[in-house]
């Protein structure tokens, strides 16, 4: 047995770091934490200071054994989980499971896994820091008390069938997300027209070129436009001012985990749990430094490191060396920004996911230690004889590359504007030729909606989370329902272009798609519902700067600044009488909306959340009567908060008859599960994902064939005139007595049963779905 036992929280990280040490040390792994708070209300001690109470669970406990074997055996014990709060949570977890002194233990942190930061780790242990433990248990403690009381009130308090939940980080990431939704959907577009000119110039070789000019302001209705091109009619274009000037571009910081999730979606299209998962293997592998940091800093090696892979593969005069400090109040500058381990290698092997966020990774980071580009700017002023208008060019040279020789950072920024090109060569009072001039209509455009990298953006902004909890956040939301990330067709629109040319002005009408999204988060109705209600009952909890301000004083436990439990104890007390009160007074809640009425009847249509989710109502319950509402689930492209009347009463056309098949009605319906086709007195399902809207005569015979030949093959045998039947099914041959089920022994081949056997079997077992075995059967 080796003297030293190394632990880690994973295989990949421990087969890693193996490699570095000698046959003194044996590396195991813990596969992430080891225990865990008890599952239901009793794990937090509220009257003993919030004491958590934590097991380890069922599939941890053969690890555990094996663990403490080693431990016991091994002279010394070193712990080397990760370098943050997790990591040291998960290391002080070890301690207690496996009776280790956290004051004597050895604890070793490193920001990259190579073999001289393993060594000079291994060379320099410090002690298990209780403040950061403490740090992770709070937040442990706080989010766990916060969605055990918050998520019954939804139960009661909202009519939707299941396990509605809500937790603090993620609510206020649903609000974030509900509001822009609300923003948008209250914005009205307001059109305005956009003056463009083209001339005719020729280039430094005297060949026939262009040149593209504006109106530096916008016209605000096509009377305007009109007005404005007729009075160019005769005009004489004239240069009358050219001014260059010099400008730069510096690159941008090397990544954090925030700026890597955002330029990971923009450039790779990879969701932040995909980009999270892959930066992980990356560092386990020894190819990155540590995926989860706020710091934009990079170390004097690193530093060098770059400097040498900028010269020998650019040169040096694409070398400048350059220090960052993160803008973020609360980053550890201690820690290095994300960062290739090894400047030297441009890519790695693997799959090519990796290959891929490695390399941009790399150009990240050794841009960001490359020299500023170098640019000329010209801005060209244009007089217009008839108007005393001025038009204006604008163009870029680009002088020296700089670091966009390797790296350009991308934007979030939808805009239609076109990236500045090279001018022609032009001089002042030089006369242009005008080809033409377009007066284009244009829209205002509502804020965009955020996809998953622009919502860590606004996220980190806010001061709400930390590195190591963007990513759950926003999987956690769509997991429960409440956002989803889905791309939505645009809408055609129609807009006016004005051209005049050889003094002679004409108007065409053009269309073009707006609103078209691609991996957009949407709020869902339950999301929207239940963001109102919390709102609105739970203001302090739902508020941006008082979620920011105990992400701040997580850091300040962390710090040692603070006592986790009284900094608990000052949420949860206030809290707690606020979770009374609202189970007390608050109304049920269900997002219900009226629509007006159905001219039949004049009943008046809602919709509203239900049991199941979104529906449609047409009347509602009045005391005295009979007659009950008559209730259609909305389409999964619907929402109750955009839904008109006409498309309400549309869910209300079924049963709708479609025609004859074999001389029986074919009709299609919707029910509680579903939609389906009616035939011959039975129900064929509409498979998931087909509209029942969509569903004609020939598309239902098609169904109704496929179940009739899904029937026959399911058919083995029956007895007593088929009260009794041998069936094939999902899960392999059973038989089907009245409306009870019996599995057949493994072994016995269905198709030689007779009567004897088949009720033997039925006296000898239990019926399956939890159904009582008949008189003689075998318990």
């Amino acid at each position: 047995m080796s003297k030293n036992l190394l632990i880690v929280e994973s295989p990949a990280k421990a087969k890693t770091i193996e490699k570095f040490l000698g046959s003194d040390f044996k590396v195991v792994s813990s596969y992430g934490h080891i225990r865990d708070l008890e599952k239901g209300n009793k794990a937090i001690d509220l009257k003993n200071k919030y004491a958590p109470t934590y097991i380890v669970p069922a599939d941890k406990q053969k690890l555990v054994t094996e663990l403490k074997k080693q431990a016991k055996a091994a002279e010394h014990v070193w712990l080397a989980t990760d370098e943050d709060r997790e990591g040291e949570a998960i290391s002080w977890h070890l301690c207690e499971v496996l009776g280790l002194n956290p004051k004597s233990t050895k604890r070793i942190v490193f920001h990259e896994i190579t073999k001289n930061a393993i060594q000079s780790a291994v060379d320099n242990p410090r002690l298990l820091d209780i403040n950061l433990v403490n740090a992770q248990q709070a937040r442990r403690v706080l989010d766990r008390l916060v969605g055990f009381e918050l998520s019954p009130i939804l139960w009661r308090k909202i009519s939707m069938k299941g396990s509605l939940s809500a937790g603090r980080v993620q609510s206020v990431a649903v609000r974030i997300i509900v509001e822009r939704e609300r923003e948008i959907q209250e914005f009205t577009s307001q059109s305005s027209f956009k003056i463009t000119a083209i001339f005719d110039v020729k280039d430094s070789k005297g060949r026939q070129g262009k040149l593209k000019a504006e109106l530096s302001r916008k016209l605000d209705t096509e009377k305007d436009a009109q007005a404005f091109l007729e009075s160019c009619k005769g005009a004489n274009y004239t240069i009358k001012d050219i001014q260059t000037k010099p400008a730069s571009k510096s690159p941008a910081a090397p990544f954090t985990t925030s700026t890597l999730q955002q330029e990971a979606s923009r450039k790779l299209s990879y969701n932040v749990t995909r980009t999270m998962s892959i930066a992980q293997k990356l560092y386990e592998a020894g190819h990155i430094t540590y995926m989860r940091t706020d710091s934009v800093n990079l170390g004097d090696t690193a530093l060098a490191a770059a400097a040498a892979a900028i010269k020998n593969n650019f040169g040096e005069k694409y070398s400048k060396v350059r220090k960052y400090k993160s803008k973020n109040a609360s980053a550890q500058e201690a820690h290095e920004a994300i960062r290739p381990t090894y400047f030297e290698n441009q890519t790695i092997e693997g799959s090519n996911e990796e290959k891929r966020l490695y390399e941009l990774i790399w150009k990240r980071a050794v841009a960001s230690q490359m020299a500023d580009a170098q640019l000329e700017r010209t801005t060209v002023k244009i007089d217009v004889s008839t108007n005393k208008e001025e038009l204006q060019a604008q163009g870029e040279v680009l002088l020296f590359d700089g670091f966009l020789k390797l790296y350009m950072e991308s934007s979030d920024d939808e805009s239609d504007e076109e990236a500045e090109g090279m001018l022609p060569p032009l001089s002042n009072g030089q006369q242009l030729p005008l080809e033409t001039m377009t007066a284009r209509e244009r829209f205002s455009k509502a804020a965009a909606r955020y996809n998953e990298a622009s919502l860590v953006k606004k996220l980190e902004e806010l001061g709400i989370g930390r590195p190591s909890t963007y990513a759950p956040t926003i999987s956690t939301i769509q997991k429960r329902g409440y956002v989803e990330r889905t791309d939505r067709e645009g809408v055609e629109r129609k807009y006016q272009v004005l051209t005049l040319a050889a003094d002679t002005i004409k108007t065409k009408t053009e269309t073009e798609t707006t609103g078209a999204e691609k991996a957009k988060l949407f709020p869902t109705d339950v999301g929207m519902v239940v963001n109102d209600f919390l709102a609105e009952h739970f203001v302090k909890v739902m508020d941006y700067n008082f979620t920011a301000k105990i992400e701040e004083e997580f850091d300040e436990i962390a710090n040692g600044k603070i006592e986790w439990a009284n900094m608990i104890d000052s949420f949860y007390v206030p809290f707690h009488k606020n979770v009374e009160d609202t189970i007390e007074t608050a109304e049920r809640a269900s997002g219900e909306r009226e629509l007006g009425v159905e001219p039949k009847t004049g009943k008046v249509v809602l919709v509203r959340i239900g049991r199941f989710g979104p529906m449609a109502q047409i009347g509602k319950t009045e005391e005295g009567s009979d007659e009950k509402p008559r209730y259609a689930k909305l389409k999964e492209d619907q929402s109750i908060s955009t839904i008109t009347l006409e498309e309400a009463l549309d869910l209300f056309k079924f049963p709708k008859p479609l025609g004859e098949y074999e001389k029986q009605e074919v009709s299609v319906g919707l029910g509680r599960f579903g939609p389906y086709v009616k035939f011959d007195g039975g129900f064929v399902s509409i498979p998931k994902g087909t509209d029942p809207h969509d569903v004609d005569l020939d598309a239902a015979i098609e169904l109704i064939k496929a179940k009739k030949e899904a029937d026959a093959n399911k058919f083995i045998n029956s007895f007593k005139d088929g009260e009794i039947q041998v069936l094939n099914g999902r899960y392999g041959p059973y038989i089907k007595a009245g409306k009870d089920n019996y599995k057949i022994p493994k072994g016995t081949d269905p198709n030689t049963l007779d009567q004897a056997a088949v009720e033997e079997i039925i006296a000898n077992t239990k019926p399956s779905g939890g159904g009582r075995a008949r008189k003689g059967a075998k318990k």
